[in-house]
């Protein structure tokens, strides 16, 4: 079974993101939080499910219509490399 790791990168994304949004609304950032949080444990056993990334490599998962979460996928390891926000600009 493939490891699901994070990036530094990508887990400072995450907390950015969730802190921002639980400035105005603790319960969608809750609810943010708990998708994320679901759907990349979901990659341990489906890592090709979701779009190939903008770089090589790489795939993209549209976590919600405002984030995608940026990852590469091995036979043991799937790597979390960035949670954007689809308006940032990637790479």
């Amino acid at each position: 079974m493939r490891e699901l790791n994070w990036k530094q990168a990508a887990k400072a994304d995450f907390f950015t993101i969730v802190e921002f949004i639980a400035d105005d609304n603790i319960s969608a950032a809750q609810q943010l939080k708990d998708l994320i949080e679901t759907k990349t444990l979901m990659l341990v056993t489906h890592p090709e499910l979701y779009r190939s990334g903008r770089v090589a490599g790489t795939r993209e998962m549209v976590v919600h219509p405002n984030y995608i979460v940026v990852y590469t996928a091995s036979d043991t390891e799937v790597l979390i490399l960035r949670v954007l926000h689809a308006a940032q600009q990637w790479p």
